[in-house]
């Protein structure tokens, strides 16, 4: 298969069976949601066939499509079962036949009874009289509202748009189901929600997915696709990670191995090469070598951004107050009476379903919105950093990416400007494109470096992995962890928010609820809590915002750990002084050593104990970056 002139793969070849668990797995522009778009027939191979079991049928969810309904959600939705009359009469035609036959050893008369059980299965899977019943739970569960069944599709946003794609597909049930970035448009509730319901799934799954979570509750296989070759590996993602480097490290070592063997050979023959006696022998060599099958070793991109948050200014101990807050829309009242304490240094994250209200307050915070009732104010000295979910959306198309960042920047930054684009992988060839040629991921990573040229106190960033890769999502979650201000994440992904922020407020029911704990603890209480179990001890999904006073005792106490890591981050500093001036040292020394003038025995024991000394200091370096960490 080729796209724009390259070779995304050939010679790919694998089967799926009935209740296979896939992921497909590849860096960006290997060719996953072509491969996907060639199992379903979207898109006819260049060479090769795909074979689907004769009565078996597949339904596909690309990444993006614009829905052109004109109906009600629950209307659209039963769309699904428009097959439903068709296998009906077909049913009964069978069954009637049936009834008239008399020829029951016939190989006609067994597949006629198959084809019926065949038929009847399939009307039980999708409902048949119980469609209404059945769409209710896939609407439901991927996080519409019983009011929303009867208002038309069209006023839905994009996402809730596809959310009534995907219902429709999950409703048709197809044989082999194919989702590409299924959980782009969903929150985590409804991902859950998802996990389960393709857990049950009686049919073969495959799906390309960036969530590292949803792939490994969900699959139990994962295809590689890389340098136009797949790997086929029966685990799900996270065990592939292990294997694959296992892999690339075992052809580094046999491609070592040969290139050995092929020196020894080489030598033999250039040694023996005129000698008579040998003749046969360096023969049999010379066909070796031809013979000789070479080993290859998978590329591995080592492209990937790589960047950092600049030092947070300092600000206030209160960053944010929020008294009685509440904001309505029309009759709509997304959340009120919401009471909110942010201390500096603090990482949270907002979670909830999608449209309760998270982003709404975060535009409430930044002064996006300023219609709302109650009271909210910002700390003394506090500047906000703000990444939209529509961050992308919002860049000038018109503008080209260079002029992007030029508008923005300033002082000692201006010159730095190609470096900072490089970093987010816009090479000189890039900085001249116009934004609006820019893929989406391209988009979202110049968004991202806007960021970076104005220092702020209070970072806000809602969705911010969409549109990213894996390797670019834990660069992000990496340079956030070591930023030194204040953070507000609104995310639907779980793998990027475990282990980032420790504290979380859930938007539900038109009320924040604060729970203390990571985000797999609070989907954990959450099981816990809709299985009927309370949770014992300090965490709790209940209401409980923290008076001034709680704020206060816990502003303390996350002073004196920041007091702590600031002495650890001076010892690491020293280190990294200490280590560089050493390393100069020895280039000195390495210079002269480079001239080939004899030295002293005493210069050669000072050159040995420089080294020494480095290797200590590296050790000690270590050990400090460890505990900052920690």
């Amino acid at each position: 298969m080729q796209f724009t002139g390259t070779d995304l793969f050939s010679g790919v070849t694998f089967n799926v069976s009935d209740r296979d668990r896939i992921g497909l797995v590849g860096k960006n522009g290997a060719g996953k949601s072509t491969l996907l778009k060639i199992l379903c027939g979207w898109q006819e191979p260049e060479s090769g066939t795909i074979v689907v079991a004769s009565g078996q049928t597949v339904g596909y969810l690309p990444q993006e499509m614009i829905p052109d309904s004109v109906g009600s959600v629950m209307e659209e939705a039963l769309t699904a079962f428009e097959n439903i009359d068709g296998m009906e009469r077909e049913l009964e035609s069978l069954a009637a036949e049936i009834a008239e036959r008399t020829d029951y050893e016939s190989d006609d008369y067994t597949r006629l009874l198959e084809r019926h059980n065949e038929v009847s299965e399939h009307l039980s899977l999708l409902g048949g009289g119980r469609r209404q019943e059945q769409a209710e739970k896939v609407l439901l569960g991927l996080g519409f509202r019983h009011s929303d069944f009867d208002r038309p599709v069209a006023v839905f946003s994009g996402g809730w748009q596809m959310r009534v794609e995907l219902a429709k597909l999950l409703l048709r049930h197809p044989d082999f189901l194919l989702l590409d970035e299924p959980t782009n448009h969903l929150d985590i509730v409804s991902i859950q929600w998802l996990e389960n319901y393709l857990a049950q799934y009686s049919g073969a799954v495959v799906l390309v997915s960036h969530d590292r979570t949803f792939l490994d509750n969900i699959t139990r296989r994962t295809i590689e696709i890389t340098a136009g070759r797949i790997y086929d590996y029966r685990c799900p993602y996270s065990e592939y990670v292990v294997q694959m480097q296992e892999r690339r490290a075992s052809q580094m070592a046999q491609l070592t191995a040969q290139q050995r063997q092929v020196a020894q050979i080489e030598a033999f023959i250039e040694r023996f090469r005129y000698k008579a006696t040998k003749a046969k022998q360096v023969q049999s060599r010379v066909k070796m070598l031809e013979r000789m099958e070479e080993v290859k070793v998978d590329e591995i991109s080592t492209e990937s951004i790589h960047f950092q948050f600049p030092p947070a200014p300092h600000s206030g101990k209160i960053v944010v107050e929020a008294k009685h807050v509440g904001k309505a829309y029309g009759d709509n009242q997304v959340f009120d009476n919401v009471d909110l304490l942010l201390t500096a240094g603090r990482k949270v994250a907002f979670v909830g379903r999608n449209g309760e209200g998270k982003s709404t307050m975060a535009k409430i915070i930044v002064g996006d919105i300023n219609d709302y009732s109650g009271t909210l104010k910002l700390g003394a000295g506090v500047t906000v950093g703000y990444y939209a979910q529509n961050q992308a959306a919002m860049l000038n198309l018109e503008k080209t990416v260079y002029e992007t960042i030029d508008d923005i920047a300033q002082g000692d930054i201006r010159p730095k400007i190609r470096n900072i684009l490089g970093s987010f992988l816009f090479g000189d060839d890039d900085i001249d494109k116009k934004v609006k040629v820019l893929s989406g991921g391209e988009k979202a990573r110049l968004a991202l470096a806007k960021l970076l040229l104005t220092p702020s106190n209070l970072l806000i960033l809602d969705e911010p992995t969409n549109h990213l890769d894996m390797d670019s999502k834990d660069i992000l979650k990496n340079a956030l962890l070591q930023y030194t201000g204040t953070l507000i994440v609104v995310s639907h992904d779980r793998d990027f928010l475990s282990g980032l922020t420790d504290e979380l407020y859930e938007f539900r029911d038109g009320a924040v609820h604060e729970f203390k704990g990571d985000i797999m603890e609070f989907l954990e209480s959450r099981k816990d809590e809709q299985s009927g179990i309370g949770k014992q001890g300090g965490q709790s999904s209940q209401s409980s915002q923290k008076s001034p006073t709680e704020g206060k005792v816990a502003y303390e106490q996350s002073k004196e750990r920041e007091r702590e890591r600031r002495k650890l981050q001076n010892v690491v500093k020293q280190k990294e002084q200490e280590i560089e001036a050493l390393e100069a040292e020895i280039a000195k020394r390495d210079a002269v050593l480079a001239s080939g003038e004899a030295q002293s025995p005493e210069y050669y024991k000072e050159y040995q104990s420089l080294k020494d000394q480095l290797e200590q200091k590296m050790s000690e370096w270590e050990e400090a970056v460890i505990a900052a960490e920690e």
